[in-house]
């Protein structure tokens, strides 16, 4: 008994370690939008080249969850986690030297690349070191990395932006990253030896995988809502500056709503554990991120009283409800691999697709405030995005996918 107890604990140390390299990881992401401002005034952006700024630490996810994937595949996940937190690290060191928009855009695609390495391998390091029994519950709190780094990051930077510059938190994000290296290295289990022919064994197996239409149609609605997701919260900051929010007000406003997102993803797991569809899970949720948005942008609430506290309140349901179709997605993702294909391969492809609407999202919420001459038409992308991931989540039934996300 005494020993099957610490087993548990171990394997709980593992997965909870490897959850918190992705907090740390997505931080990076998220260290950005309080910054936005200082950023732009100091190096001379545009609104549009912030939003692309936003976005470009996707490029790597982009292009790169394939590869990710083979290399874990070749050398094995944990060493895969142990590099992208390495390289977060450099990428964070050289962007707090940046003195151009284009050296701080340069690093933040080293960022990139260290947030794929980190989070492609995720997901299949905690089910290998987790029981089924536990899996859900493990699997739910790895679907609210991003939100938690959200929170954390946005509260921070909001906090840490009042009293220096935000190079210096660039240099912050790039120590306390060093935290979770140890910790892999002690508690996570050592990858187990290469085989020879090991390059062209896994390139078969995600060869199968990419010739699935699982990953593909898990992969484009994700990206439904991470266009959104990203757009809406990335810029939360900035809007609520303009608005006359000053000090950490909107660094702390857009944390609460980043938060509220890691909640939404724990509160899915008993869902998800309970044998809830993942069409019952996903269209609600993009109907209700379709409202809530409309309600925050369409409506001019600056003329109605307490108007700030309803747009708030609104925000803040979007973010909380549409966590989820990541919570349901990330579960499925871990199954998605036909049986002689490759986990982290099934992985990459979705994450390689989420991220163009990571990317892709800012840049047209940005460049759709540009062209209107403020944030009142935001919800027509999001609305248009929540549409068409009705349309295909259509497709993820268990019968289509022939699968079930209860007790696995």
């Amino acid at each position: 008994m005494a020993a099957t107890s610490i087993t548990r604990q171990r394997a709980d140390a593992a997965w909870i370690v490897v959850v918190l390299g992705g907090v740390t990881a997505a931080m990076h992401i998220w260290k950005l939008p309080t910054a936005i401002p200082v950023i732009q005034h100091e190096l001379g952006m545009s609104l549009v080249q912030a939003g692309v700024l936003l976005g470009v630490v996707q490029v790597a996810g982009m292009a790169g969850g394939l590869a990710v994937s083979l290399l874990a595949e070749m050398i094995g996940a944990r060493r895969c986690l142990l590099v992208g937190l390495w390289l977060l690290i450099a990428g964070s060191v050289i962007g707090g030297f940046a003195d151009s928009a284009q050296v701080l855009m340069a690093s933040r695609v080293l960022e990139g690349a260290g947030f794929i390495l980190t989070t492609v391998v995720a997901p299949g390091l905690i089910r290998s070191v987790t029981s089924r029994r536990r899996l859900n519950l493990a699997m739910g709190y790895w679907s609210a990395y991003q939100g938690f780094a959200t929170f954390a990051a946005l509260v921070a930077g909001a906090l840490i932006l009042q009293v220096t510059v935000w190079a210096v938190w660039w240099w912050i994000m790039a120590a306390l990253t060093l935290i979770p290296i140890p910790l892999v290295s002690r508690f996570v289990p050592n990858d187990g030896p290469r085989a020879r022919n090991a390059v062209i064994s896994a390139g078969r197996r995600i060869a199968r995988t990419i010739r699935s239409p699982k990953p593909w149609v898990a992969g484009v609605v994700f990206a439904c809502y991470t266009v959104q997701w990203m757009a809406v919260v990335g810029f939360l900051p900035t809007i609520y500056e303009l608005n006359g929010v000053s000090g950490a007000g909107p660094g702390l406003l857009s944390a609460i709503v980043g938060g509220l997102n890691a909640v939404g993803a724990i509160l899915a797991a008993p869902l998800l554990q309970r044998g809830v569809t993942p069409r019952r899970m996903i269209i609600p949720t993009f109907i209700s991120m379709g409202i809530t948005t409309a309600l925050t942008f369409a409506i001019d609430w600056t003329d109605v009283p307490g108007g700030m506290t309803l747009q708030f309140t609104f925000v803040a349901l979007f973010s909380l409800v549409s966590a989820f179709i990541p919570a349901t997605l990330m579960r499925m993702a871990v199954d998605l691999a036909p049986p002689d294909g490759s986990g982290p391969a099934a992985m990459g492809l979705i994450q390689q697709i989420f991220n163009v609407g990571n990317f892709t999202g800012p840049a047209i919420l940005a460049w759709l405030a540009t062209a209107s001459g403020g944030w009142h038409t935001s919800w027509w992308m999001t609305c248009s995005f929540a549409l068409l991931g009705i349309g295909l989540s259509l497709h993820l039934s268990e019968r289509r996918l022939g699968m079930t996300l209860a007790h696995r």
